[in-house]
């Protein structure tokens, strides 16, 4: 029997007037049904999300529709159910839709009063080291047991107030406004503090210069803002199609749904297990917040779990090979949640073909190139350690970018040709050559695997085979494009005058070809994380072509990256927030305005907390502020300004440069997705389908400051969850997966956010014993595991350099 899914596809084709040809005209003549059929196999005949077994009962469906007519007809009485094509889909959301009121009094106030908190606590804590962030998980749970307080405090009564009637309870909290809550956060911080704060602490800590609140206003708005327009304009390619499933998406659908709906499973389909899903939550949520003190305080060495390095803590070579912290990690065990997820999020959202791809990058690269790089001595590897987020000198210390910087804070190339050139750990500028080639690879990927279906989008706009969630959403009024156009153009304006109305060496034709970065890469990116959950980054991209075009000038470079990769990335946490509202049948229009002024209001929020910071705390951003205020990731972003933007990419990657060999990942990223494709079109069911080379290429994004051991272990656990659970325990893992995964994230935050206030701001110091001290004493631990140390007034490297 085909599956219920297919009904879907037929009855559609039969509501149609006329039917979708394929690209050689071959379906004109055949029943409705039959085109229906041949158009889905051919848009998903590559896509991995799509199980096998459903994909070869398509091609059963069309060979018994063109074999026998009456047999046709009864596959589509049997296919009587719409539902979405993926497993994970149907089990996490709702194939319908209740009437239930989203645009609320209750959910605007809830939602931009925890809008604001959670801004100004992100800023604030983003300025410390260590550095903890209030995520959406959180502010998910927050705002559940608001919206029940507010039911207690608040009537339901109708209110009239010049003229305009509104209701502050209308109804039960439920589940839309929740969704409208978490979408505010989401689009204000989704990811961390505003990067446009890092270029403002450096320009004014570390350069000297402050334009004042007006600009910084401007920049901080239109960084987040013209993402936003981006996004409203690629979300028929990004949103609507059903392929995009948007993995993480799921697992806040899971968790809305768990808190909202309290009734216990059915043990028929989940392999005998009849627990609610909201009590197991809670299960694991209270199991995760306890158990997080363990390698969170008590015993930290469970986290880097590196028990060779323990026995041998001064052995260089064991060091470098089971070292996780600095080393290839090639004895991958932690107890600790936080390594597990904390740079990569939960191994429980990807699907196990993703999970395969980057492990078998990091696996190929990162070990095995890796270690035949560093132990033949290539780029001075013996000198420096395989892996940190540090650049270093001649000498073998952190870089000193202060020793190469003039008396105006800019580049002097007298200076740096009397100091040092920049090296790289092994590992540090292995990534560069991986991000060339992962930039290359998703342009080459995307249009051999999903070029049909992106024309197919483009042609028939809001025309296209609609899914079941499509169907339901187009019962709201859509915000219309023009909406999305207007926006963009404001914010491109707004942009303008950041650039060109204040000195900040940025020309005006630079800003443009700043913008045509993320033009040309928020579909093709946005179409593998909406596929895998795995974003690949254009920071790298960003800092390359300006280090190039613009040599020499910090601030330029700062604001070019801000623009270029954040317009993007910002792009992306909207489109995955409109794929939240269109999985939960959120009204577009609701979703528009919600997002677009929370990010508004955050953007000042944030901007305020950080200059009141910068005026408040003695001694801020200095590498001994007696409180850790030392602002460390505007620190790096300096540093990021003087390598790309003082040094430039030309003296790293060019003509006789150390790392001029990396430069040719450009060409083998984009020549290997052809190789792959070409294999997985001859053989469509076989392992060909999944190979992805952007993830193989550009899934070890995060390594550094992530490491081969992080990944790893994110790797097995993975695996485990998504492969053999998945397989053996299908029932169980359809309703339990996401929530499971939810749930120990939500442990973990809350119980580091309790540690860091309680223990770690009050300075009391964790249990000194061997499990706290002697494990993070390892030269793994201190990253002084290296072959060659510099004798005192020497140096290594060439003696002239570029």
């Amino acid at each position: 029997m085909a599956p219920a899914f297919l009904s879907g596809i037929l009855r559609r084709r039969r509501d149609e007037e006329e039917q979708l040809p394929s690209v050689d005209g071959s379906l004109e003549g055949d029943s409705s049904g039959l085109a229906s059929l041949k158009h889905f196999e051919k848009m998903h005949r590559l896509d991995p999300n799509l199980p096998l077994d459903e994909l070869e009962e398509v091609d059963i469906a069309i060979i018994l529709n063109q074999q026998n007519a009456e047999k046709g007809a009864e596959i589509e009485q049997v296919l009587n159910e719409d539902n979405s094509p993926y497993p994970e889909v149907r089990a996490t959301v709702r194939n319908f839709d209740v009437e239930m009121p989203a645009n609320t009094v209750r959910a605007w106030v809830i939602g931009m009063l925890l809008c604001t908190i959670g801004s100004a606590v992100n800023m604030l804590l983003s300025l410390r080291n260590p550095s903890i962030m209030l995520t959406t998980f959180v502010i998910q749970l927050i705002a559940y047991p608001l919206g029940l307080c507010w039911d207690y405090v608040f009537p339901d009564r109708v209110w009239n107030v010049w003229g305009l009637k509104f209701n502050l309870r209308p109804g039960p909290f439920n589940f839309k406004e929740h969704v409208i809550i978490v979408v505010m956060s989401n689009a204000a911080y989704g990811g961390g503090a505003l990067y446009a704060t890092d270029v403002i602490i450096a320009q004014r800590m570390w350069y000297g210069q402050n334009f004042g609140w007006l600009w910084q206003m401007l920049f901080g708005i239109t960084t987040l803002c013209t993402g936003y327009g981006l996004a409203g304009l690629a979300r028929r390619f990004l949103v609507w199609p059903a392929a995009m499933i948007w993995p993480t998406d799921l697992v806040n659908c899971a968790l809305f749904y768990t808190l909202h709906d309290h009734s216990p499973s059915d043990p028929t389909v989940t392999n005998g297990w009849s627990i609610s899903r909201y009590k197991w939550f809670m299960i694991v949520f209270g199991g995760s917040f306890l158990w997080y003190w363990f390698p969170g305080y008590l015993f930290q060495g469970l986290s880097w779990f590196c028990w060779i390095t323990w026995i041998w803590p001064e052995n260089v070579v064991v060091n470098q090979l089971f070292g996780g912290y600095s080393g290839y990690g090639l004895f991958p065990i932690t107890l600790d949640w936080s390594i597990i997820s904390g740079y990569l999020m939960s191994p429980l959202i990807p699907p196990f073909h993703a999970i395969a791809n980057v492990i078998g990058g990091v696996t190929v690269f990162f070990v095995f190139v890796s270690i035949g790089i560093h132990y033949s001595g290539m780029w001075y590897s013996e000198f420096l350690p395989v892996q940190n987020a540090h650049a270093y000198d001649n000498t073998g210390n952190i870089y000193n970018v202060s020793k190469i910087l003039g008396a105006d804070l800019q580049f002097d190339e007298a200076k740096y040709m009397a100091y040092s050139p920049l090296y790289l750990p092994t590992q540090f500028a292995l990534a560069y050559g991986l991000s060339f080639a992962a930039v290359a690879a998703v342009i080459t990927h995307v249009a051999l695997y999903h070029g049909r279906e992106i024309m197919s989008q483009w042609r028939l706009a809001r025309q296209q085979e609609d899914d079941i969630h499509m169907r339901l959403m187009k019962k709201y009024k859509d915000a219309p494009d023009w909406w999305y156009v207007v926006l963009f153009v404001i914010m491109l304006g707004m942009s303008f005058a950041v650039v060109e109305a204040w000195d900040t060496n940025f020309p005006w034709w630079a800003y443009i070809i700043c913008m045509l970065i993320p033009l040309v890469w928020t579909i093709p990116i946005g179409i593998v994380q909406a596929i895998t959950n795995i974003q690949l980054g254009l920071n790298v991209l960003t800092e390359f072509i300006i280090g190039y075009m613009l040599p020499g000038r910090p601030l330029a470079m700062m604001m070019f990256k801000n623009y270029g990769y954040l317009c993007m990335s910002q792009a992306l946490y909207f489109v995955q927030d409109m794929k939240l509202g269109h999985y939960m049948k959120v009204p577009p229009r609701t979703m528009f305005w919600s997002q677009l002024i929370a990010s508004i209001w955050s953007a000042i929020v944030q901007i305020a907390v950080m200059n009141w910071a910068l005026d408040t705390i003695p001694d801020i951003c200095s590498e001994d502020q007696i409180h850790h205020w030392n602002c460390p990731s505007a620190r790096v972003f300096y540093t990021a300004s003087i390598v790309w933007g003082a040094i430039g990419p030309a003296r790293m990657f060019s003509g006789t440069a150390l790392y001029s060999s990396l430069q040719w990942f450009w060409l083998v990223g984009a020549i290997a997705p052809i190789i792959t494709w070409f294999f997985a079109r001859r053989y469509p069911r076989s392992l060909w389908r999944y190979v992805n080379m952007p993830l193989i290429f550009g899934g070890s994004g995060w390594l550094p400051p992530a490491t081969v051991y992080i990944y790893y272990c994110w790797g097995i656990v993975g695996s485990a969850f998504n492969y053999l659970i998945r397989r053996k325990k299908t029932g169980w893992w359809l309703q339990y997966n996401y929530v499971t995964s939810s749930a120990l994230d939500c442990g973990l935050i809350v119980s580091t956010l309790v540690i860091f206030f309680a223990l770690y701001l009050s300075e009391t110091d964790a249990p000194k014993w061997f499990g706290n001290t002697a494990v993070l004493a390892t030269l793994d631990m201190t990253a002084k595991s290296i072959q060659k140390v510099v004798p005192k007034g020497e140096t290594f490297g060439p003696s002239v350099w570029p």
